[in-house]
């Protein structure tokens, strides 16, 4: 039993909630920031999402969706070339972290920037999602996918849809491929 938040935080071991970093080598060892999103990558978001979803490897996200959920979100980004006051950064992928019950969460939302594709940028956007899922004791972790490789390959099992709760469905029924979704449900145990 923890006395306070605080000490649960420090307990976890890792920082979910404050920025890490990888570096991409092939790519003139720039270095990728993951962090909670803000406000101000409200419309980065929308537009990359937008990209996936007009390419049919995602399903859309409205805006509204992306504002009401935005707690939930990992960023990628990356910092843009320029002088030094000329410096910004670009956001280049995506992840969600959703809490559906008691033990069950589920990985919404993943998406990296073409250019940046295959460097491990997704890997990472999993992994903090699944380390915020352990933090909160969440023992299963799902994802409806249109690339179950990607979640095979990051320690996920293919399931059939049937076996997630009804609960998850809630979502589903606003969508326009239901009731003939055509994602493949993949889990992973924590």
């Amino acid at each position: 039993m923890y006395k306070s938040g605080k000490e649960r935080f420090e307990k976890a071991g890792i920082d979910i909630y404050f920025p890490s970093k990888i570096e991409i080598e092939e790519d003139n060892n720039k270095i990728v920031v993951f962090r909670k999103a803000l406000m101000c990558d409200v419309k980065s978001l929308y537009n990359l999402f937008s990209e996936y979803s007009k390419a049919g490897e995602m399903l859309p996200r409205s805006m509204i969706d992306i504002y009401v959920h935005l707690r939930d979100y990992y960023i990628a980004e990356i910092e843009t070339d320029g002088e030094k006051e000329d410096k910004g950064y670009e956001l280049v992928g995506a992840c969600a972290l959703s809490i559906v019950w008691e033990n069950l969460a589920e990985i919404r939302s993943l998406a990296v920037k073409k250019p940046y594709t295959r460097k491990k940028i997704g890997t990472e956007l999993i992994r903090k999602c699944l380390i915020e899922a352990n933090f909160f004791k969440i023992s299963k972790v799902f994802a409806l996918t249109y690339k179950p490789q990607f979640f095979i390959a990051n320690g996920f099992k293919i399931i059939e849809k049937s076996e997630l709760p009804h609960k998850i469905w809630s979502d589903c029924i606003n969508c326009v491929k239901f009731p003939d979704c055509d994602e493949t449900a993949v889990t992973i145990e924590l």
